[in-house]
C-alpha cells in the first residue's frame, strides 16, 4: 500500500491519502476492484460515505456518468478506468502505477444542464444532465414542438420525433449519432440538434452560447405525447421544458496526458 510519504515524494502539491473506488457488477470491473485494493487499500464506496481524496470509477460509460451523478455534491475529482466498451469517459485499465498516474492526471471541468419541466399533470419536475437533455415522441404521431432560445421564439413549429440539447462533454454521444456537431470542451458551445425532423426539412440545428436558455413548448401534449429525458431520468407527457447550463455545479474528471478528453474529442472528429 501506498503511503502519504510516498505519494507526496511523485508530487508533494497533490494530497491522495485516501483513494476511494466504485465498480460495476462485471466480472472485469469486479476483479480489478479486487486486485486495486490488494495493491493500494483502495475504500470500496459501494456502500460507503466516507470522505475520501479522489474516486476511482471502474466500468464503462454508462456507469461513469451514473457515478458522476451520484457523487456530484461530494465535488471529488473522479478518475475513471475503462472495464467496458467504448470508454469515452475514462482511461484505460492498469493496475500499474495508480497514485503516481492520479497525481499526474490533467484536470477537466464539466458543468451539467438544469432540465425544468412541467407535465400535462400539473406536475413540475426538475433533473440535471452532464451529457444532454432530450425530447422524444411517444406515440407513433411525430411530435409538433415550438422552440424559443432566450425567450425568442425560432421555430413556431418543428415536427420531428424529438430534439436535443447537448454539453460539449455528451456531444460525441447521442448528438453525434443524431448528426450534430462535436463541440470542443472549451468551446463555450451548445449543441441544439433535432433528431428525424419533417419539417423544417432542412433544419440541421444550431450551435448556442453556453449561457443560452432554450424552452421547449408542446404542441397538441395531448395528441403528440412527449417524454424529456436528462441522461437518465425520463418524464413523461411534458407540456414545457427549460434548459439551461449550471455553472456553479463542477464536476472534475481526471485524465491522463495522454489520454486527455480533449485530445479524444480532437481524434472523434477525424475517424471514418
Amino acid at each position: 500500500m501506498y503511503s502519504h510519504y510516498e505519494v507526496k515524494k511523485v508530487k508533494a502539491t497533490m494530497k491522495i491519502d485516501r483513494i476511494g473506488c466504485i465498480a460495476d457488477d462485471s466480472a472485469k470491473a469486479q476483479e480489478a476492484l479486487v486486485e486495486l485494493t490488494r495493491r493500494y487499500g483502495v475504500i470500496d464506496l459501494a456502500n460507503k460515505r466516507t470522505g475520501v481524496d479522489v474516486i476511482v470509477v471502474l466500468g464503462g460509460d454508462g456507469f461513469m456518468l451514473q457515478m458522476l451523478h451520484r457523487f456530484m455534491e461530494r465535488k471529488t475529482p473522479i478518475y475513471g478506468m475503462n472495464c467496458g466498451t467504448v470508454g469515452f469517459l475514462l482511461n484505460d485499465y492498469s493496475a500499474e502505477n495508480l497514485p503516481e498516474r492520479i497525481i499526474n492526471a490533467r484536470a477537466t471541468t464539466l458543468h451539467p444542464l438544469s432540465m425544468y419541466a412541467r407535465c400535462l399533470n400539473g406536475k413540475e419536475i426538475e433533473a440535471l444532465a452532464i451529457n444532454e437533455v432530450s425530447l422524444f415522441r411517444e406515440s407513433r404521431q411525430a411530435a409538433k414542438v415550438r422552440v424559443a432560445i432566450d425567450h425568442v421564439v425560432r421555430l413556431q413549429e418543428l415536427i420531428c420525433d424529438g430534439i436535443l440539447v447537448s454539453t460539449p462533454a455528451g456531444s460525441t454521444a447521442y448528438n453525434f449519432s443524431a448528426g450534430g456537431p462535436i463541440i470542443p470542451l472549451r468551446g463555450n458551445l451548445l449543441a441544439l440538434t433535432p433528431l428525424a425532423p419533417f419539417r423544417p426539412r432542412r433544419w440541421r440545428g444550431a450551435l448556442l452560447e453556453r449561457e443560452a436558455n432554450v424552452t421547449f413548448e408542446i404542441l397538441e401534449p395531448e395528441k403528440r405525447p412527449v417524454s424529456a429525458v436528462a441522461d437518465f431520468t425520463e418524464i413523461r407527457d411534458v407540456v414545457s421544458v427549460n434548459i439551461n447550463e449550471q455553472p456553479k455545479i463542477s464536476l472534475t474528471l481526471l485524465f491522463d496526458a495522454e489520454h486527455n478528453l480533449e485530445e479524444r474529442m480532437i481524434k472523434e472528429q477525424f475517424v471514418y
